[in-house]
């Protein structure tokens, strides 16, 4: 692990790690740059994200791909609609002496791919949340911390809502992003078929070790931010709440972001500083984080709806 002899010079490493990430993911996902540096955002914002997309945007690829870069453990969950939460954490059983074991779960690794979150009951779903709070779980009493660093990633296909549970806001809250995947261009897709149809397989070397990861995370959390940036975040956060009358979000939103999300913009933009080069962030930095960060809080109402105006437009216009 470096030995840095200031903050500066770790944030110029973690600059240049980040490029040597972005050139490394790049040889096997074409095309979502925006995903690709969101994700990283939120690992090293000790945070975790919401991916949503049709399928075969290579979803499970990008996080595949990103866990051997950071050198981390990656386990695929996939949710069904008969999927236990023992199934997740794991399960007490006897030994040979009739004695209790635990048996750990597929939570118990690095990042952990939750595909299609949806599909699973609201009972499941849960499992999930004290892995993602508490960095641990709790089977038959016993606490079982998880390793650090931890990061769930889950997916919703948007197309498909038969025999789909939608999560509940308590659940969504815990995510730092929503991200949404959009097609390639026309240029990406050719790229991706080209290199997709052929033996040639890339070799994904890793740029990171788990105690520099960890390093970089307190780096983000020790960057300073202007007073000014901070009020911007909360005031915009704010302005989500349908509270004073007259106001765009009384006219349009049910509900709005609570203060993790003030939390999670800062967060989100001191790391984005730090991706670009910066010792700290500016109102363009909370501006870059906005839409994932607030787009899965927030809730329209009819009126929203009836007029076809989608969260995004609301988001840049409250912006």
């Amino acid at each position: 692990m470096p030995d840095f002899k200031s903050d500066v010079e770790a944030a110029d490493a973690f600059c240049l790690s980040y490029k040597q990430l972005n050139k490394e993911i790049s040889k096997v996902i074409i095309g979502q740059d925006d995903a690709v540096r969101l994700v990283l955002t939120s690992i090293f914002c000790q945070a975790h994200s919401l991916l949503v997309g049709v399928p075969g945007l290579a979803k499970t690829l990008l996080i595949n791909t990103i866990s051997k870069t950071l050198s981390l453990d990656f386990k695929r969950i996939q949710f069904t609609p008969d999927l236990m939460p023992s199934d997740i954490l794991g399960a007490e059983t006897l030994d040979n002496n009739r004695n209790l074991k635990f048996i750990k779960g597929p939570i118990f690794a690095n990042i952990v791919l939750a595909d299609e979150i949806n599909r699973t009951p609201p009972k499941t779903q849960a499992a999930l949340l004290e892995a993602m709070q508490e960095y641990a779980v709790t089977i038959g009493g016993q606490n079982y911390p998880l390793e650090k660093p931890f990061f769930v990633l889950a997916t919703q296909n948007p197309i498909e809502q038969e025999g789909t549970y939608a999560l509940p806001e308590a659940q969504l809250d815990r995510f730092m992003f929503n991200l949404t995947l959009d097609y390639p261009s026309f240029e990406a897709e050719v790229e991706i078929v080209k290199s997709t149809t052929n033996n040639e397989k890339p070799t994904i070397n890793p740029i990171l070790s788990k105690e520099e990861i960890t390093q970089y995370q307190t780096l983000v959390r020790k960057v300073p931010v202007a007073d000014n940036v901070v009020q911007y975040a909360v005031k915009l956060t704010q302005a989500t709440r349908p509270i004073a009358e007259g106001s765009l979000a009384k006219k349009y939103l049910e509900w709005g972001a609570g203060p993790r999300a003030s939390q999670n913009l800062i967060i989100a933009a001191k790391c984005n500083a730090l991706l670009n080069g910066k010792y700290s962030p500016d109102i363009e930095d909370v501006k870059a984080v906005a839409l994932p960060t607030l787009r899965h809080r927030i809730v329209r109402n009819f009126k929203a709806e009836a007029e076809g105006i989608t969260v995004d437009d609301l988001i840049k216009k409250l912006m």
